[in-house]
């Protein structure tokens, strides 16, 4: 495996992104989220590349625009179509064995290839996707939210409910009764409508004809806000219990880097 540093256009504009060469006639394209560059947190998404890479398959990630080491005003993820057309096509040229294109995008990177109905890639991850409508808070993959869905505070009890430990606290006084009362009465609230976004992002993703696994870290609350506002029983979920927004923990990135390898595989 070779890393090579690159840039590309984008209209008049240079991004800059990096391969790491593999022989394999799929690739992967990683989408960064947010403000996040290609790298990731803590150069997560770089070690992922590498493994990927090593598993036989080339691995492509950039910075958008007005991102890390791109040119451009930072518009945000509902304006990147452009620059994710532009990328797959500069990985194609880079990587000419390419037959197959599976991109993968975290939080608001999901919504980006969602909105933009795929970008023309042949298969789909979207992890987490941000379905949280501007004004409400954005997307700083620590996966904030100022208060969890009702139906998230709902399985959080009754997991409680289930534990002779919090019982016992419980009859022992050691559980604070008036934050308890606000869970309670924000719990029974029924599910807000679905925002504009997560229905404009169901309307993208309906016209994207390829494969698609939606990825969600169950301890994260942009996935709970998620799939408040998405069918529950979509067969195209998988869930990754305990995770949370980046997958940092050890098991919890393995269980990742299992499922794009899944798919770069079929």
């Amino acid at each position: 495996m070779t890393r090579l540093s690159h840039t590309f256009g984008c209209g008049s504009l240079l991004l800059a992104g990096t391969l790491d060469t593999a022989p394999g006639t799929t690739g992967l394209l990683i989408v960064s989220g947010g403000n996040e560059i290609r790298a990731g947190a803590f150069g997560g998404q770089a070690d992922m590349a590498a493994r990927i890479a090593a598993a036989g398959f080339p691995v492509f990630r950039f910075d958008r625009r007005g991102v890390g080491d791109s040119e451009g005003e930072n518009r945000g993820f509902r304006h990147s179509a452009k620059d994710l057309s532009a990328a797959i096509e500069a990985f194609r040229a880079m990587v000419p064995q390419l037959s197959r294109v599976v991109a993968f995008g975290n939080c608001d990177a999901a919504s980006a290839l969602m909105l933009a109905k795929g970008a023309g890639v042949d298969a789909l991850v979207l992890s987490n996707p941000w379905t949280i409508e501007q004004g409400e808070g954005g997307p700083d993959h620590s996966g904030a939210h100022s208060t969890p869905p009702p139906a998230a505070i709902r399985s959080r009890y009754l997991e409680k409910l289930t534990n002779p430990r919090e019982i016992m606290r419980l009859i022992g006084g050691g559980v604070d009764l008036r934050k308890l009362g606000r869970g309670v009465i924000h719990a029974l609230k029924p599910p807000p409508p679905p925002s504009s976004l997560a229905q404009d992002m169901a309307a993208g993703l309906a016209e994207f004809g390829g494969k698609v696994a939606i990825l969600l870290a169950t301890a994260d609350r942009t996935a709970q806000v998620f799939e408040a506002a998405w069918d529950r029983n979509d067969p195209r979920i998988r869930r990754c219990e305990g995770a949370g927004h980046a997958y940092v923990e050890p098991e919890h990135r393995t269980w990742l880097e299992a499922q794009l390898l899944e798919m770069l595989r079929t």
